[in-house]
């Protein structure tokens, strides 16, 4: 009997096991890999949505969800535009100041890409409360100078039709513009701006 090592051999072997524990590392590595990447519902609710305003009424309000949260949709009319320009003095941040609280596009008195149609996320920016729509002009509840707008039932919070907050209220800043574009005159894009054509 001899006491001779077959290197040969031993080499063979050691490379075996490692590429066999390799291959079983890989085995495990991938589906925890996967289980990190945001599921298809996940993907979906941060998704842009596509809405159809064709059929949008002056005064009339559409609610979409995108992200979880509510967006309000609305067609304003030319009296509540022109009562808009008149309220500046009443106002937190007439001039959109606070950049986070919408895009650049719409960093304009009225924080709007179209007069008309305005889009907003209907939280309130206090603690999260949705408010109401009151497009109504001088309601009995609401005072004499009231102009149409947003009012929030949980902590009296005030904005106008174009989401601007009032001073003197709990909410800090204005209601937020979320990303948006107009595919065309009768669709609109939320969650994202349009692509430039390269």
């Amino acid at each position: 009997m001899t006491n001779t090592v077959d290197t040969d051999k031993r080499r063979f072997l050691t490379n075996a096991t490692t590429v066999v524990g390799s291959i079983g590392a890989i085995a495990v590595t991938i589906p925890f890999i996967s289980s990190l990447s945001p599921s298809a519902k996940a993907r979906a609710a941060g998704a842009p949505v596509e809405v159809d305003i064709s059929k949008l009424e002056v005064g009339q309000l559409l609610t979409i969800e995108w992200r979880g949260k509510p967006v309000f949709v609305f067609r304003r009319s030319e009296e509540s535009l022109s009562a808009l320009a008149n309220l500046k003095t009443e106002l937190r941040d007439p001039h959109s100041e606070e950049l986070s609280q919408q895009p650049s596009y719409c960093k304009n008195d009225l924080r709007s890409i179209r007069q008309d149609l305005m889009v907003l996320v209907g939280i309130c920016t206090h603690l999260g409360c949705a408010p109401t729509y009151r497009p109504e002009l001088a309601p009995e509840d609401l005072g004499p100078d009231w102009q149409g707008g947003f009012f929030c039932p949980c902590h009296g919070s005030t904005f106008d039709l174009a989401g601007r907050v009032y001073q003197s209220v709990p909410a800090p800043t204005n209601l937020v513009v979320p990303p948006h574009y107009f595919i065309n005159d009768n669709k609109l894009l939320i969650g994202t701006e349009k692509m430039e054509a390269a």
